[in-house]
């Protein structure tokens, strides 16, 4: 059974266990988790350099990650939540973790049978703490501190990557690349880019030849499951706008069009996600394939918060039931599960104790969730913002972007 058939029966079986998916499915399916102290990504290849062409030079955008935060911004217990706002309009956070940005998807057709996927992102407004829309850009990624933005314009793939001044709006640099870039991620430090490269747009979408959300209607935009057209990716210093193009085509068992590049947890290496073991494959920044790194070996493919600060746990899969959601926690060198916390879906650290997840209400409808916080042993869950409704589409399916302030 090839990849199309398997993604075509796992769809036909969700649409018949519970109610239509609606069309921000593709998206929950295809969404890269990023937070930046993790990753269970990668892909194979060779390796061929070629040098970015260098943009005006420019002093470096500050990440501002040691600036002092803006007193209004915090509360004695580090929280900020809003637990009746969905999509949120106003600033969630927990502790040195905040929501910098979140997104919202719909396909825009093109063609009778072709359309793209398109991202309208929403981006905190730090003087007034409250979340503004853009259609500018088709990708976005925020680097530490939340001062700069990587940016890449519509119409994928793009041929400059932009860095967005966060508090004054304004594009300060263009790095120009000759491979047309698809995704763009910061380094932990901030200091440096990873952009993936492809030759065509990995958000296309086709229409489908049968039901996937099971509505009935064979009227749904697809994918193209078990094709990429991933190239490579870049290294970029992002003080001197200077990098390396190095070959990295999809691997043979890729399952989605998008498959980025992201960096380990200590930032030495770029990596991403693989079907079969051992869930990721990795790269350095010469393009040498080397093996991932012991720590991550263990870090669940469709968790996004990864490794813990201090390098002790690495967050694992759903471990919950019909009475009680919950997810694992793993030893990072064994796998074995040391604890579990509450929580659906684990998104990011806020620090070694306490992530941010994803959460329902026991029993409802698994897409009905909300952003939560939780502590490791202790079952006070903490509301963050309000839930997301199960099938309304992309109108209320948003997709949190998380950084350090």
């Amino acid at each position: 059974m090839n990849a199309d058939e398997l993604v075509r029966d796992s769809l036909r079986e969700q649409a018949a266990a519970q109610p239509a998916l609606g069309p921000g499915f593709v998206e929950r399916v295809l969404t890269v988790r990023r937070r930046r102290r993790t990753r269970a990504l990668a892909s194979a290849a060779a390796a061929t350099v070629a040098v970015v062409a260098v943009a005006v030079a420019v002093p470096l955008l500050d990440s501002g990650k040691h600036d002092v935060r803006l007193a209004s911004e915090l509360n004695p217990s580090g929280i900020i939540a809003h637990p009746g706002q969905t999509p949120p309009r106003d600033l969630i956070a927990a502790g040195d973790v905040a929501l910098a940005a979140y997104y919202t998807s719909s396909n825009v057709k093109q063609t009778d049978d072709r359309a793209v996927g398109d991202r309208t992102y929403r981006l905190l407004d730090q003087k007034t703490g409250r979340y503004v829309k853009t259609t500018r850009w088709s990708f976005i990624d925020i680097t530490p501190g939340m001062r700069t933005a990587a940016v890449l314009e519509k119409n994928l793939p793009a041929k400059r990557i932009g860095l967005l001044n966060l508090l004054t709006g304004e594009v300060e640099r263009w790095i120009p690349v000759s491979h047309g870039v698809g995704g763009v991620e910061f380094s932990p430090d901030g200091s440096k880019l990873v952009a993936t490269t492809y030759s065509k747009n990995p958000d296309l979408r086709y229409r489908a030849d049968y039901d996937s959300d099971g509505d009935g209607k064979k009227n749904d935009w697809m994918p193209q499951f078990g094709q990429s057209n991933r190239t490579g990716f870049y290294v970029v210093d992002v003080n001197s706008g200077k990098g390396s193009w190095n070959e990295a085509t999809p691997p043979s068992d890729a399952l989605n069009p998008r498959e980025d590049f992201a960096f380990s947890h200590d930032g030495k290496l770029v990596c991403s996600g693989i079907t079969t073991e051992s869930h990721m494959q990795c790269y350095d920044f010469a393009g040498n394939e080397v093996a991932e790194p012991a720590n991550e070996k263990y870090a669940h493919r469709f968790s996004s918060a990864g490794l813990s600060p201090d390098g002790k746990l690495v967050a694992g899969g759903y471990a919950g039931n019909n009475k009680k959601s919950a997810s694992e926690l793993l030893d990072p060198y064994t796998g074995k599960r040391v604890t579990k916390v509450n929580g659906q879906q684990l998104l990011s650290w806020v620090d070694d104790k306490r992530l941010i997840a994803w959460d329902i209400t026991p029993g409802s409808n698994e897409f009905h969730n909300r952003l939560v916080l939780v502590t490791i042993g202790s079952d006070k869950v903490v509301p963050l913002s309000g839930f997301r409704k199960g099938n309304d589409g992309a109108a209320g399916r948003w997709t949190p972007l998380f950084a350090e302030r």
